[in-house]
């Protein structure tokens, strides 16, 4: 398992396993987000397994999968209110965190600064430079 904190309340991580769950709990998180879509996932890791498996650990899941098609501000809204409903910190995964990580970036913009966000991001191994233009437009829109 690995863990990549962005803020002390969000962490984004790769795929994590069913077994995992334990872990996570003992590392005091509340939440689990999972940001992949089932069709990318074999059967052992599918939303229904991880689900039971966060839910036998005292997790709350979420399920919020994101593709092309669902990286958006409805996604990145989502997100928000999920971790707003959390009552400790939250650790969303995907694939690799990039999704995870590009989701809570698009959901900061406009409340940090463009450099905060992809410091932030960069510092976990996530370099989201390439969606600078669309953090500035979100920000001047707020």
């Amino acid at each position: 398992m690995d863990i990549r904190p962005l803020t002390p309340e969000y962490a984004v991580s790769p795929q994590i396993d069913p077994e995992d769950m334990p872990a996570i709990v003992a590392a005091g998180y509340t939440t689990v987000i999972n940001n992949r879509p089932c069709e990318e996932i074999p059967p052992s890791h599918r939303n229904d397994v991880m689900k039971a498996a966060a839910e036998a650990a005292g997790l709350t899941f979420v399920t919020l999968p994101v593709n092309h098609m669902t990286l958006n501000m409805d996604t990145a809204a989502a997100q928000s209110d999920a971790c707003h409903a959390a009552t400790g910190p939250v650790l969303a995964y995907c694939a690799s965190g990039t999704r995870c990580t590009i989701v809570w970036a698009l959901g900061q913009a406009g409340t940090l600064d463009i450099g905060t966000i992809l410091q932030t991001a960069a510092a976990q191994g996530y370099d989201l430079r390439q969606f600078a233009p669309q953090f500035d437009v979100l920000s001047n829109q707020t």
